[in-house]
């Protein structure tokens, strides 16, 4: 992927400020290269699951407000954070006075309003994975980031895009290694077993609001089945309701964030022109578990056109040598190029020079980098390094290596996949108009339907 080269923000000094390398945030307060120690304003929305995760990074920070659904949680997030003020609802929380950033980690159906109101309220914003649950919503968050690109800095939390592996494909790829790049398949291998919505099953417990942990969504009967551990900590167990299509999209979005990155970091591709999908029948109430999405991705100035597929559920793309079975990788990437095939998991990769000219001479390899052999593969150290990046981004030249324009079509992508699939057939899809050419039913699952008072944008 080629990093986008953002600029700074539109409204730096132009005085000796600017020339120290300062920046006002929205807060007010003066942020820059020459005050290391400014810390920002942020607002921690969902504390608990994945937001625990990022208490040891935001501990550099103000953190000025903590938002949860469930008492429990936000009080031992208190604990670690005792400054910060308590909002149980997300939209009044994003209108905490003095705010200069927020953290989302909250349920996968809240994940593109969040991000879209905060930025809309000039706030920097990091978005846990998936960043979006319709293509709809994918589409308005990544333009609502190109529209404020020069001021905010944002990052989609798939977090496993810090480790050295992801580098060290796109360069093994963009310099050649395995020719001319024709095809990228990324796959995962959970499965579940529903069928539907739960039925009505006795009552929230006390601590926790389940009309605002529902949301923008559908309201459905409570049934305690929707949450792992729901006596402790209600809501945090995605694996429990994120395949529930008014909750989430299940692998598409969840593991599928994660390794079809794998696969969309070195492509440098935009958005597809067509798409095909197989797997489970049609459920309009749960997500499949078996399923196999196929993409055309249009050429660029370094490869062609492309073939790109996600398979999910247990099945694996064929492998490209008999003794490689990718049968052992449970979520990988599979690269084929006229000259050899990449297979790679998170942390590793092999490399497979293939036919009778495939000597190696048209890998141009670039010179070692810097951080070559030097990277950390220490989840905790992948967790936090992804995490400052954002955080020193909001400070400074707002660089991410997931922001939302990047995330924003890698999502993109997938829910097309996962239309083209509901919908049986092959899809022509018009990437500037957002719609499918070829099937009105295809483009009726575009977008959601939301309860009154959550709107998508606000």
């Amino acid at each position: 992927m080629n990093i986008e080269d953002i600029p700074r923000r539109s409204f730096l000094k132009q005085t000796a400020a600017a020339g120290a390398g300062l920046m006002v945030l929205p807060s007010g307060t003066l942020f820059g290269s020459s005050k290391p120690s400014d810390k920002l304003n942020i607002a921690l929305i969902g504390v608990w699951g994945r937001g625990r995760a990022h208490w040891d990074t935001l501990k550099d920070e103000n953190v000025v407000a903590l938002c949860d659904v469930d008492d429990n949680s936000l009080a031992k997030a208190a604990v670690e954070f005792p400054d910060a003020k308590h909002y149980k609802d997300w939209r009044k929380c994003l209108d905490h006075k003095g705010l200069d950033a927020v953290v989302c980690c909250t349920a996968d159906h809240t994940h593109a309003h969040i991000s879209i109101w905060a930025m809309n309220r000039g706030l920097h914003i990091y978005g846990e994975k998936p960043l979006a649950n319709s293509i709809e919503e994918a589409r308005l968050v990544r333009e609502t980031y190109l529209k404020n690109k020069t001021k905010l800095a944002t990052q989609c939390g798939t977090q496993r895009h810090a480790m050295p592996n992801f580098a060290r494909i796109e360069e093994l790829i963009q310099d050649g290694a395995i020719g001319e790049l024709e095809q990228a398949h990324a796959w995962g291998n959970r499965t579940h077993d529903k069928t539907g919505y739960l039925p009505a099953e006795g009552t929230p417990p006390d601590f926790f609001d389940y009309d605002l942990w529902t949301g923008p969504s559908p309201m459905h009967p409570y049934n305690p089945g929707y949450f792992d551990n729901h006596e402790a900590r209600p809501g945090t167990g995605c694996l429990f309701w994120n395949m529930y299509r008014d909750f989430g999209n299940w692998q598409i979005g969840d593991m599928g964030s994660h390794t079809m990155d794998l696969a969309w970091n070195p492509l440098d591709a935009d958005l597809p022109v067509s798409a095909e999908g197989s797997g489970d029948p049609y459920n309009p109430e749960v997500a499949p578990s078996l399923m196999e999405c196929r993409w055309v991705n249009p050429a660029n100035d370094w490869r062609g056109k492309i073939l790109t597929t996600w398979v999910q559920g247990g099945p694996r793309p064929k492998s490209p040598m008999p003794f490689v079975d990718l049968e052992k990788i449970g979520h990988g990437a599979l690269f084929k190029g006229d000259q050899g095939f990449i297979v790679a998991d998170f942390n590793n990769r092999i490399l497979i020079p293939y036919g009778r000219n495939a000597n190696m001479s048209y890998y141009n390899r670039r010179p070692m980098s810097m951080d070559e052999g030097s990277g950390d593969n220490d989840w905790n150290a992948v967790n936090q390094n992804f995490q400052k990046e954002w955080t020193n981004a909001c400070k400074t030249d707002l660089k991410t290596s997931c922001n939302y324009d990047y995330s924003g079509k890698l999502i993109e992508q997938l829910l097309i996949g996962l239309v083209a699939k509901d919908v049986g057939k092959k899809l022509d899809y018009d990437a500037e108009a957002m719609r499918f050419t070829n099937s009105p039913e295809a483009n009726r699952m575009i977008r959601k339907e939301y309860r009154s008072g959550w709107p998508l944008v606000g």
